[in-house]
């Protein structure tokens, strides 16, 4: 409780998390529904949503390291930020007036259209936000997991309002996110106490400083792609996290739903699960922390793979709701271990000032990459075996890359090129 008081007397702490709570109400509210969205009430089916999510990620993929690249060079501004959430601001309208008619009227159309939005606005945003508080952290003394973990609370809550709001009229989960989103650009207008100096001078960490005042050179940030340890773990989070969209928002909400009486149920059930799971996210991201203090980072993120081996095949095996929904539950640990574990993994072996292209390129854009490679493919092998044994399928994948995972991974005494445990 002492050092959950102590956070909270930190303002940099405090506006770092209710804008990334923000920014994940705003997106949780919509996106936790949108494969029930597209299957339930457009009709589209396993290899059409592998589609729109391929596309979707064929975007971000560009537009992610654009976005890093700036956001390296910009430093602490918020300049990006609020660009980002002024696009956020027109999701409502988007989905009621440009997406559905230009889907219904020609769907490869409308899925390019809508992957060019949706990346600008909302799956390319996710890691700005990420990155941009995990170097405030840096800089001014706070644990960015604390922080971080307001976005997973931000999401359960959002992910339990939409369960409802989505029986009434699925809309009004979009319009919903249009409001929280004009809500979080007055909160990024009107806080900011990186310009206060008494402010500054009391949690401004100087050697953090120091590596800032030196912007990384456009040179240095495409020398990203000339080092060998990025590209494994490149390799290794293309064969993992992927399925983290793949299976969680692809395909586990219709499968979950599927064991109720009406859809309707189904979708409020998956909804309150999703808040639930979404809630211990919350508490994990603020033990992994302490738990990778105790491991250390290579081990937590070998754990995380762990946990994804058994959440995914246990789905696969398991056929009840109950059974499922309980195994489902391991998403928490899981989600925080690779999100804390990999950028720590980033920040400890490789130059922090280019730490929000790194986390881009080798964490964000690789499950882009995965998803390219997998969606499509694994949405028509659903088609056509079901989405048990689909389940099985990535669960064998994955425990593969643990395996290289295992032997490539650099100890965490070894190659400390960034901030040392």
């Amino acid at each position: 409780m002492g050092n959950l008081l102590k956070a909270f007397s930190n303002p940099f702490y405090r506006t770092s998390s209710l804008e990334i709570l923000l920014f994940f109400v705003g997106w949780g509210i919509w996106w936790s529904f949108f494969q029930i969205w597209l299957t339930t009430k457009q009709g589209f089916t396993g290899a059409q949503v592998g589609t729109i999510y391929s596309f979707g990620s064929a975007v971000t993929l560009v537009l992610m390291f654009v976005y890093g690249s700036l956001q390296d060079k910009l430093g602490m501004k918020k300049t990006l930020l609020k660009f980002i959430v002024v696009c956020q601001i027109f999701v409502g309208p988007f989905f009621t007036w440009v997406y559905v008619p230009m889907l219904a009227a020609n769907f490869y159309v409308g899925a390019v259209i809508g992957a060019i939005y949706l990346s600008i606005a909302f799956l390319a945003a996710c890691p700005v936000f990420e990155a941009v508080t995990e170097r405030l952290s840096r800089r001014y003394s706070f644990e960015y997991g604390q922080a971080r973990a307001w976005g997973s609370f931000g999401y359960a809550v959002a992910a339990l309002c939409a369960g409802f709001l989505f029986t009434m009229n699925p809309y009004l989960i979009f319009w919903t996110g249009s409001v929280v989103a004009a809500v979080q650009l007055v909160v990024l207008v009107a806080l900011s106490p990186e310009k206060n100096a008494a402010l500054t001078s009391q949690y401004e960490v100087q050697s953090e400083t120091l590596k800032e005042s030196k912007t990384p050179s456009f040179g240095e940030i495409i020398g990203v792609f000339k080092l060998i340890d990025v590209w494994k773990m490149i390799v290794f989070v293309i064969m993992s996290w992927t399925f983290y969209t793949v299976f969680d928002q692809q395909m586990f909400p219709e499968f979950f739903t599927r064991f109720f009486a009406t859809p309707e149920a189904g979708q409020q059930a998956y909804g309150v699960l999703n808040s639930i799971e979404v809630f211990l996210e919350f508490l994990m991201m603020g033990l992994v922390p302490i738990l990778m203090r105790k491991i250390g980072v290579r081990k937590a993120i070998l754990l995380g793979c762990t946990i994804m081996i058994v959440r995914i095949g246990g789905c696969g095996l398991v056929t009840n709701p109950l059974g499922v929904a309980i195994i489902k539950l391991l998403h928490a640990p899981e989600t925080a271990l690779f999100i804390l574990a990999v950028f720590r993994y980033f920040t400890l072996h490789f130059d922090t000032r280019i730490s929000t292209t790194l986390y881009m390129v080798g964490f964000q854009i690789a499950a882009q990459v995965g998803q390219i490679i997998f969606s499509t493919p694994l949405g028509a092998l659903h088609d056509n075996i079901g989405y048990q044994s689909t389940f099985l399928v990535i669960s064998g994948i994955v425990c593969v890359a643990s395996i290289y995972a295992f032997i490539v991974l650099k100890k965490d005494n070894e190659s400390v090129e960034g901030q040392p445990l």
